[in-house]
Order: structure tokens, then C-alpha cells, then sequence
């Protein structure tokens, strides 16, 4: 039997909500604002551009203007002799006219000058040239971060969206017949009606919900994934009557509201599971689809329904019907015992940060976590990678508050692991130096790979992807040269760097680099100890420091060109991380990336496992200099940082900038010579 027409109206009213069209207005919103800063960008890029092929056509003109003072100098120079021979040949000849001559050299000179001083005027045009484009870079870097960052804030205000569309209230009324039984009594009969017209107005709640989801076409395909369920609030018998024929007609009144797996909304979406991770890790088989005091759907068939979806039913506060009350289905034995008919309140706290809670063998997201569950015992566990699980079984026969404590496997892992064979890493030890953090080495074999955005996700100077070999192995520091470490050099040699002498350092501030004159690689502009990797310094300060290391140790060191950084970050892998092509989460220090110090500050080296070649922190932490060419510029910084979006810390992203530039999310690593 269809629902009532009156039903209808009910029902979509609750779909109106005020909240609902919150949640879109700010999907819209966010998506404006990317609109409007991809328009800024792409503008930005064509400026740049613009300035490029301008400083190219001064740079030829530069040019030409030195092939004519090569020309013009020796124009100079001949006319000299010419008029230095007509000197000595007026002494024996006193009538020789030699005005020609003088002409000659004096217009030699005028234009060998005017030469001159065209040529300064060019390189004062190119050195002007060369600050904007370096203020349009560092604007158009600033643009990419934000557009990145908006993306990411719009993720996650989908997946939001999402949640609140499935967790809709609202009252349906709906009519179910029967035939009774010749077995059953006119109460057990009254009671089934009665709990399959329950099942079918949960049924068409979740229909509805689903009808009205803002990405419908999206979610509708994955619906047997998502665990939707329904927790009726109250119900009641609008009017039942029994009909000679033996049948029983009920009209339902029943207030509902929406629940789901929080934690698939992610999966529903198609998007990385990190967007929801303060809900929960998604499971990874076997979907529950019942718990306690809940009716699942698959028990009954109904003719006119849409589809075989399994919902769950979870009565709660629920009034009863003519003074019968819905009875629980069965459950499996191995299932805690407890009583629906009692919530009580329980708290749980952990040691740990990003951790997962199970109750009953069902994701509740991380600590703190302050819920209500039914009187009785529960099972609770806590994990977090990394740590041994902390479990516990609860009576819970009043309000209850508990602290779990989890211990550290004795090797935390939060990455892949590798075979010896896949590491290739003899490490390599340099006692020159004390055994200071600056020389811990590894070695980096030879070998092939491909070089770029192979994924297709990155950005245009990423292309094309060009396979590039490593003839010869070579050695890199594991680890980003530290605080400690340069201030080993900077104690050694008094060196000062060039934001200490001019200027200061860089930092972000409302999405905008500024800068500040009293920041410098000691005061960055958040707290840091000798382990954290040092930071507002230049590519001519990391040179400085290379070779006051090649000079310590007798070895040659410097930094690694582009081919060499992307090889060892890659690790032979073809993935954006060295996990992966999606960020997850805790695993790097990036902005929204789930670590302590994401968005915060740099992150004490190492402080995340290492690639398959024992390189820490290739993504993420601080942007790291790259050696340039002498006929280059520019310079380019690869591996992202703490207040960069994930994308801009995938393997093969490059950014541009002046050697002079310095900020508080820049540093940089060595090579070694073989």
C-alpha cells in the first residue's frame, strides 16, 4: 500500500531544514571561492608568463648590446691607432689635415660610452624585471596554496553535508495490511502489523533520504555500502482496525531520525579516507548491518518497495502501541548482554592523539569520546597504529569515565616496510664531525625511473614525464640538516646568514607570505630544538654550510640537483607518497595532514618513518632546496611543508623562487660526492 498523500507532505517537509541548506550554502560558497582564486591564479600564471618572455627579449637585447661593446671597442681602439699614426706623421708634415681622425676616435668613444650606459640601463631593467617576477612567484605560490587548501575545506564540508543529510528527524505516516494467521491470535497479529508497518515507514524514511541527497547521483550506486540506519524516536497508532476478511490494517505515525557509518561517508563520496577520520577508519570487510534492539529489513519483503537495501532500525525513547511493545530480534550469543531500555553515559580518554575507538565492534571515532550506551556490558578497544590495542569489557550500570593507556609496539610503523633487498641502504658513517646528526648518511643505488607528474594530478612544470637514469650511486642525508647542525657551523666559522643581515625572514599570515625582520633560523616564528630542521635560510646559506662541510670533513658535499631529490624521493616507487597516491593521515607533516604540527610548525626530523631508501621526511616538514646550474636564475624547493596543502607534497611538485628567498617553512639536505 502506497503512503498516504498527507504522508508525503510530512515528509518532504523535513527535508527543508534550515541546516540542510546551510550545509549546501557553504559547498557553494567554498566553491566560489575556489572559482574565484583558480581566476587569480590562471591570471597570475599569464602575468608571469608575460614577464618571462619580456625578460627574455631584454636578456637578447642584453646581449646584443654586449656583442656591439666587443665591436665597439675595437672600433675604439683602431680609430686610435689611426689618429695616433696621424700624430706622428703631422710632426713631419705640419699641414696634414687630421680632423678626420679626431672625428673618428671622438665618435668612437661617444658611442663605446652610450654603449656603456645602455647596457647598465638594460641590466637595471633586468634586475627590475627579476624582482617582479620574483613577487609574482611568490604571489602565485601563495594563490596555489590557497586553492589547495580551499579544495581541501570543501572535501570536508561535503562530507559534512553528507553526514548531516543522513542524519535528518522527521515524521511519516504510513498504512500497512495483513492477513492474520489461523494460528495467531488477534494480539500477535495486531503486534506484527504492527512491527512490519514500523519496518516499512523505516524503509521509506531511508528512501527519502536518499532521494534528497544534494549528490544523489554520486552516493545512489554504493547505497548497500553505506550502513544507513533509522532510529525511530516515538510512534504511535494513528487508527487499526480488523477487517471480516481476517485482515489487520494499521495507519502509523512514526517520528524517525537518519544515522549512518560515519566513517563511509568517504568512501560514498569518493574521496580520502583522512576527510573521515575524526568519525572513524571505514571498515575494511564484513559491513554490520544490526545491533542490539534493531530490525533489519533483509527479514522482510515488501512488493512495492524500490530495492533489497538493508536498513538498520534502532528504536530508541520509543512509545508504546496500543500497549504492545516492539520486541528485539535475536541476537548471537557471542554479543555483550545489554538493555536498551537504559542509556547511560560513557566517557573515554586516551594518551594518544588520532586514535580509534571500538565499541562492540563498532567504529565510534577517537578520543575524547563522550556517548550514551545502553545499560549492560560492552566491549570497548582502542587502537592506534603504532601501539599494542588497549581493550576492555565495561559493566555499565551507571555513568563512567576511563582512561586508556596505550603502550608503543617496540617499532612503531606508519608507513610500508621494505626487504633489505627493495632498501638497498648501507648506511654510511662519518665520525668527522662527532657523529653530528649532518653526516648520518644512506646510500642511494643507481638506477632508472621517470620524472614528473606520471599520475597526471600534478602541475604544468611537472610535464612532460621524462625517464631519467642515475649511472652511479651516491649518498644522502637521511634526514633535513637540523637546528644543531648549522649551529655547529655558524659556531665554527661566526657566519651570519642573509635574513640575519637583511631583511629577516618569511612567514605565512593570512594565506600571504610577510615578512618579518626579527625571524631568522634561531627564531623562526615557533618553538624549535636542535632536532627541528633549520629553517629561513637561503640557497646561498645552505651552500655556505655545504662547503664549510666538505671543508670539516674532507669529503665533498652539496646540494642534491632536481633528478637526484626526485629519485631518492620517489624510492622506486610511481605513487604521489611513498605509500601511496593519497596522504592519509599522521603520516608526514603537511597542512591538513593529521600530525601535531600540521599547520603549527616544522616537526623534529624523522619524526615519520622513512621511504623504502631511509629518507625521512621527503614529504612534507620543510620545502628543500635544490642545487641550480650556473646558468640558471632561479632555484627550485621540492617536498612541501608544514603550512602546505597535501598536494603540493607529492613527489614530482616543484617550486620556483629566488635564490635570496627565505622563510619559515624552507631548508634543505646534502649529497655526497662519490
Amino acid at each position: 500500500m502506497r503512503i498516504a498523500p498527507l504522508s508525503l507532505l510530512i515528509s518532504a517537509s523535513l527535508f527543508a531544514s534550515c541546516a540542510f541548506a546551510q550545509d549546501t550554502a557553504t559547498v557553494t560558497g567554498i566553491e566560489s571561492e575556489i572559482s574565484i582564486k583558480q581566476a587569480e591564479y590562471d591570471n597570475a600564471t599569464q602575468i608571469l608568463e608575460k614577464h618571462l618572455k619580456e625578460e627574455s627579449q631584454l636578456q637578447s637585447q642584453l646581449d646584443l648590446l654586449r656583442t656591439r661593446s666587443t665591436e665597439l671597442d675595437k672600433e675604439k681602439n683602431q680609430a686610435l691607432d689611426a689618429m695616433n699614426e696621424m700624430y706622428r706623421r703631422l710632426i713631419d708634415d705640419p699641414t696634414i689635415d687630421i680632423s678626420a681622425a679626431q672625428a673618428r676616435y671622438q665618435q668612437a668613444v661617444v658611442d663605446h660610452k652610450q654603449n656603456k650606459d645602455d647596457i647598465a640601463m638594460q641590466l637595471a631593467a633586468i634586475a627590475s624585471h627579476r624582482k617582479d617576477i620574483e613577487q609574482i612567484r611568490v604571489a602565485k605560490h601563495t594563490q596555489l596554496n590557497t586553492l589547495e587548501s580551499l579544495k581541501e575545506q570543501l572535501t570536508t564540508a561535503r562530507v559534512e553535508r553528507l553526514r548531516n543529510e543522513f542524519t535528518r528527524e522527521g515524521t511519516l505516516e504510513v498504512n500497512h495490511t495483513i492477513n492474520c494467521k489461523r494460528t495467531e491470535t488477534l494480539a500477535a497479529c495486531e503486534q506484527r502489523g504492527q512491527q512490519m508497518g514500523l519496518q516499512k515507514a523505516t524503509k521509506r524514511f531511508v528512501d527519502q533520504i536518499f532521494a534528497n541527497l544534494t549528490e544523489e547521483r554520486l552516493v545512489e550506486p554504493k547505497r548497500n555500502m553505506a550502513g544507513a540506519q533509522v532510529q525511530v524516536l516515538s510512534s504511535h497508532v494513528v487508527n487499526s482496525a480488523f477487517s471480516g476478511q481476517g485482515n489487520y490494517n494499521v495507519n502509523l505515525s512514526v517520528t524517525m531520525r537518519g544515522d549512518v557509518n560515519s566513517s563511509r561517508l568517504c568512501n560514498l563520496l569518493s574521496v580520502d579516507n583522512r576527510y573521515c577520520s575524526e568519525y572513524g577508519t571505514p571498515l575494511s570487510t564484513g559491513y554490520q548491518t544490526s545491533y542490539e534492539t534493531t530490525f533489519t529489513d533483509s527479514q522482510l519483503t515488501f512488493s512495492d518497495s524500490k530495492d533489497n537495501t538493508n536498513v538498520s532500525v534502532s528504536r530508541i525513547s520509543e512509545q508504546p502501541i496500543n500497549d504492545y511493545s516492539v520486541k528485539p530480534m535475536p541476537m548471537p550469543t557471542a554479543k555483550p548482554q545489554v538493555d536498551a531500555n537504559k542509556m547511560i553515559e560513557f566517557t573515554l580518554r586516551s594518551n594518544v592523539y588520532d586514535d580509534e575507538v571500538f565499541i562492540d565492534g563498532v567504529s565510534f571515532g577517537s578520543t575524547r569520546l563522550a556517548t550514551t550506551l545502553p545499560s549492560g556490558i560492552h566491549d570497548v578497544e582502542v587502537r592506534k597504529q603504532g601501539y599494542q590495542p588497549y581493550r576492555v569489557r565495561v559493566d555499565l550500570r551507571k555513568p563512567q569515565t576511563i582512561h586508556a593507556k596505550l603502550v608503543k609496539k617496540p617499532e612503531s610503523i606508519a608507513a610500508p616496510t621494505y626487504t633489505s633487498e627493495q632498501r638497498n641502504t648501507t648506511p654510511v658513517t662519518s665520525t668527522a664531525l662527532g657523529g653530528n646528526a649532518a653526516a648520518a648518511m644512506v646510500v642511494i643505488p643507481a638506477g632508472k625511473f621517470e620524472m614528473g607528474d606520471i599520475n597526471g594530478n600534478g602541475l604544468a612544470n611537472e610535464r612532460p614525464v621524462v625517464e631519467k637514469t642515475i649511472a652511479s650511486s651516491f649518498a644522502m642525508q637521511n634526514k633535513e640538516v637540523t637546528v644543531g647542525a648549522y649551529q655547529q657551523f655558524v659556531s665554527n666559522t661566526n657566519y651570519k646568514t642573509e635574513a640575519e643581515r637583511n631583511r629577516g625572514c618569511a612567514y605565512y599570515l593570512n594565506g600571504e607570505p610577510v615578512w618579518e625582520v626579527n625571524l631568522n633560523w634561531r627564531n623562526p616564528g615557533f618553538e624549535q630544538s636542535s632536532d627541528f630542521p633549520a629553517v629561513c635560510l637561503t640557497y646561498n646559506d645552505a651552500k655556505a654550510y655545504a662547503d664549510w662541510l666538505s671543508g670539516q670533513t674532507g669529503q665533498q658535499y652539496r646540494l642534491p640537483n632536481e633528478v637526484e631529490w626526485e629519485y631518492a624521493a620517489r624510492a622506486g616507487t610511481k605513487t604521489e607518497y611513498p605509500w601511496g597516491n593519497e596522504i592519509g593521515k599522521n603520516l608526514a607533516n603537511c597542512g591538513w595532514c593529521g600530525s601535531e604540527w600540521s599547520n603549527k610548525s616544522a616537526a623534529p626530523t624523522g619524526s615519520f618513518a622513512p621511504n623504502a631508501f631511509g629518507l625521512y621526511d621527503t614529504v612534507g616538514n620543510v620545502w628543500e632546496w635544490t642545487h641550480k646550474s650556473a646558468e640558471q636564475a632561479d632555484v627550485t624547493v621540492r617536498g612541501g611543508a608544514w603550512n602546505f596543502a597535501p598536494s603540493l607534497a607529492r613527489a614530482s611538485t616543484r617550486l620556483i623562487l629566488a635564490p635570496d628567498f627565505r622563510a619559515n617553512y624552507i631548508g634543505f639536505r646534502l649529497v655526497r660526492e662519490r
